[in-house]
């Protein structure tokens, strides 16, 4: 009986370890905040070329066939940003 209760043990604090060494790492130290490099539709790097303008800010894309995607669901995608930390540029004047 005490070789198991010797593993249980054991498995105890490395499982403890493991989850100790995750303390003070959030969700928010693992974001780099910056300016958008990024296509929020597919993830790809961003092409200047395309873009909508939304509530102030131009987001960019990779492809033409990212805005509609876009268009369809604005909020979703600008949440995604957001919880990035990517800092859009303002629409020109």
């Amino acid at each position: 009986m005490k070789p198991v209760l010797f593993v249980a043990g054991i498995s105890l604090m490395l499982c403890a370890a493991l989850l100790l060494a995750g303390c003070g790492k959030s969700d928010q130290a693992q974001v780099k905040a910056g300016p958008q490099t990024t296509c929020p539709v597919m993830g790809n790097p961003i092409n200047k070329s395309y873009y909508v303008d939304y509530q102030g800010k131009r987001v960019y894309f990779c492809c033409p066939l990212c805005p509609p995607k876009f268009k369809a669901d604005p909020e979703k995608y600008m949440k995604k940003m957001k919880d990035q930390g990517v800092e859009l540029e303002n629409t020109p004047k």
